[in-house]
């Protein structure tokens, strides 16, 4: 359960890091510049953890996973980037491709 936790934190860390890079402007503006630096340090410290009791591809499928649907919703919120119906398809494809790796795929560590 740990582990899930631990995942959990990398995604949040990954999504605040990759919504804080347009706000860097290429790395010009430094609190930007600084959250995405710290952003992806919890991020991947948090996941190296998790890939002690996760399978990595596992893992890495939720994260990433996982990570494109919250930072398609805040690119949504807070730069007002908009997604049409087959983006929606897309990102509903990845969910479910997390969903069936999660909960029927023996990979999985239930």
């Amino acid at each position: 359960m740990k582990s899930w936790l631990f995942l959990t934190i990398s995604i949040l860390g990954e999504v605040v890091a990759t919504s804080a890079l347009k706000s860097s402007e290429g790395f010009t503006k430094l609190v930007p510049s600084f959250i995405v630096i710290v952003g992806y340090g919890i991020a991947f410290y948090f996941l190296s953890l998790v890939l002690k009791s996760i399978p990595v591809g596992v893992a890495y499928a939720v994260w990433s996973g996982l990570g494109v649907v919250l930072v398609t919703a805040v690119a949504w919120g807070l730069y007002g980037q908009k997604i049409d119906a087959w983006g929606f398809v897309g990102i509903s494809l990845i969910v479910c491709g997390v969903l069936v790796l999660n909960l029927l795929s023996k990979a999985s560590v239930h």
